[in-house]
């Protein structure tokens, strides 16, 4: 494949694209975390032609410094799959929230104990606004030191360290587990108390507020800016994407995407190391002439 592609079948947007959505790890940036000066170059030409940029992904805000560079016009994020709309025009360490759609503690705990007894063995970590929190079993998936080591059910305690900001997301990891068996396994498990997606190619699942997603929450800030789903241009490549893909008017899954975001999607381009979001967009600009 060497351009993008729409699924066959699929009709091409009545509207002018208004705001592209894109993921970034696997996605927007390469697989060195790096963006392209081609992608660079593409983003700013969209903004250029009045198109807002929105960068939607897994990450916490204080992962953002991957774009920081590259912020511009698009200023504000989701980030944590939806749990938090992010201002990032303060630079890294300075990020405003704007908007946040917290787990209730209540329902993160009875996912915690639901998880531990359809998956033994699993292991846990809490995500916040400012802080990250994890167990002592849970593995250094990440570069960075949690504030707290403890068990879930004393991060999440009304008194626990955990308790002066809102949880942003749980993050459940298995050692051992299919990454997409765990997460059949965790929806069919806690979805009455929890939103369940992945990012990782590992057995590391997501759990967020009841409803919360990237599309949910995108769809909030375009209603707030008179943008319909069907003037919104979406990338991504994973489990996590899946929803925004299938919600916007124009969805492009990458090259090297999962094959739950190739099927939602309804266009397919390049890989993210090939600069598959540039390639859309400067195909939709071409197209306006």
């Amino acid at each position: 494949m060497t351009s993008a592609t729409r699924q066959h079948g699929t009709p091409a947007a009545a509207l002018p694209a208004r705001l592209i959505a894109t993921d970034l790890d696997g996605t927007l940036l390469r697989d060195d975390k790096s963006v392209s000066a081609r992608t660079v170059a593409a983003l700013a030409a969209a903004e250029e032609a009045g198109i807002e940029v929105f960068f939607v992904t897994g990450r916490p805000a204080r992962w953002m410094d991957v774009v920081s560079d590259h912020v511009h016009g698009h200023g504000l994020a989701i980030c944590g799959n939806g749990a938090a709309v992010v201002d990032l025009h303060g630079g890294p360490g300075a990020h405003r929230f704007v908007k946040v759609r917290e787990l209730a503690r209540e329902n993160a705990l009875a996912a915690v104990r639901l998880l531990r007894d359809a998956a033994p063995g699993t292991v846990f970590a809490v995500e916040q606004t400012y802080g990250f929190h994890q167990e002592p079993d849970y593995p250094k998936l990440h570069m960075e030191i949690p504030d707290a080591v403890l068990p879930a059910e004393e991060l999440l305690a009304p008194d626990g360290p955990a308790a002066g900001q809102p949880v942003l997301k749980i993050l459940a990891y298995h050692p051992s587990l299919d990454p997409d068996a765990f997460l059949t396994l965790a929806r069919l498990t806690v979805g009455e108390h929890a939103n369940v997606t992945r990012s990782s190619p590992s057995a590391l699942l997501e759990l967020s507020g009841p409803g919360v997603s990237k599309a949910s929450t995108l769809a909030l800030c375009c209603a707030e800016r008179g943008i319909s789903h069907e003037e919104v241009v979406a990338f991504g490549d994973m489990p996590n994407d899946v929803e925004m893909l299938t919600w916007a008017g124009q969805s492009y899954a990458m090259g090297n995407a999962h094959p739950d975001a190739i099927a939602a999607a309804s266009g397919r381009t390049v890989a993210n190391n090939d600069d598959g979001v540039a390639v859309v967009i400067e195909q939709l600009l071409a197209d306006r002439g």
